[in-house]
């Protein structure tokens, strides 16, 4: 069944909780990136939220809606990296004990910050092992509280706060493109963004190898594919939330897909060109709009949520 859905009021109440917590991060713009996109782009950049990425929102939002007995308790959530690290310091903040179940391939710069904050982690084999019931299974166990990584309202009113943030900095925007793993942060953006201005068009870019959601609006209806093989460790889910589905179909203009090479090209472009470090997954609705993957798009002033930098040398 679908939890409650998602109002703006959530979000508003999400930003309250956030006010002096989580980084106001800042919009960036390149006059090159311009010229590359045909666009005026305006970089929204959650690779410098705390921990490294927009999950900080949406986890502690969760965390800070539980009653102080339940919180108390302790938390569980399953995640290869961003989430983990977002919950982990979430918990962190609100002195509770927190385990993560990580895939064993998981980055090491995820993992070593997700330790680093002082969670537990839980590993399991991606290929064989089923991360839900496991995460499930340690929460009952422990009489915890299991944070989901996306397919909750307090977790998107915590990642729609981003938007909010954009909008409220940028005025006039025509579209606001995003990547999509699981659909917290689309369907936090939809809310916020068509709350301020119904005529904004909300855009998702996922990979090639994980278009579970283009597949998905496509079909009418949630579609699940095998694990992805891409190089974007965030957006490697196998099929919307339940929740983000539904909030999809009414809000969202479009998803298109990226490859891979498009992914590493828009990092690049990111680090030589406009010196900030941004992780395959954040790159995502960059890559799109360099390839004018978007052509609608052309010439219009868009806002892009860089969801995450966390990223390491050797990645």
């Amino acid at each position: 069944m679908l939890t409650k859905l998602l109002t703006f009021d959530d979000i508003r109440a999400a930003a309250q909780r956030l006010a002096g917590v989580a980084h106001r991060t800042p919009v960036l713009h390149s006059t090159t990136l311009n010229a590359r996109a045909n666009a005026t782009l305006f970089l929204k950049c959650e690779n410098l939220q705390r921990m490294g990425a927009f999950k900080f929102r949406g986890a502690y939002n969760f965390l800070a809606s539980l009653p102080e007995g339940v919180r108390r308790r302790g938390v569980v959530a399953f995640s290869s990296g961003n989430h983990a690290q977002g919950v982990a310091l979430a918990a962190r903040i609100f002195g509770v004990p927190a385990t993560i179940v990580m895939p064993t391939d998981a980055p090491a710069v995820k993992l070593e910050a997700t330790l680093g904050y002082g969670a537990e982690v839980v590993p399991y084999e991606r290929a064989t092992s089923h991360r839900e019931e496991i995460a499930a299974n340690l929460a009952a166990q422990r009489g915890a509280t299991l944070v989901p990584p996306f397919d909750d309202e307090r977790i998107a009113a915590g990642a729609g706060t981003a938007a909010l943030e954009l909008l409220e900095t940028i005025d006039g925007l025509d579209a606001v493109v995003v990547p999509v793993g699981g659909g917290g942060l689309i369907s936090g953006t939809a809310i916020a963004a068509h709350a301020i201005d119904p005529k904004i068009a909300i855009y998702g870019v996922e990979p090639d190898a994980g278009d579970d959601f283009a597949q998905s609006l496509s079909a009418g209806r949630r579609v699940t594919i095998p694990v992805p093989e891409t190089i974007a460790d965030g957006l490697r889910t196998t099929s919307p939330g339940e929740l983000t589905f539904a909030i999809a179909r009414e809000h969202v203009s479009g998803i298109v897909t990226v490859s891979d090479a498009e992914l590493v090209e828009a990092m690049r472009f990111a680090f030589e060109r406009m010196k900030i470090v941004i992780e395959p997954s954040g790159a995502a609705p960059l890559a799109a709009l360099m390839q004018r993957r978007i052509p609608v798009l052309e010439g219009k002033r868009i806002g892009v949520i860089i969801s995450g930098g966390n990223t390491g040398p050797g990645s």
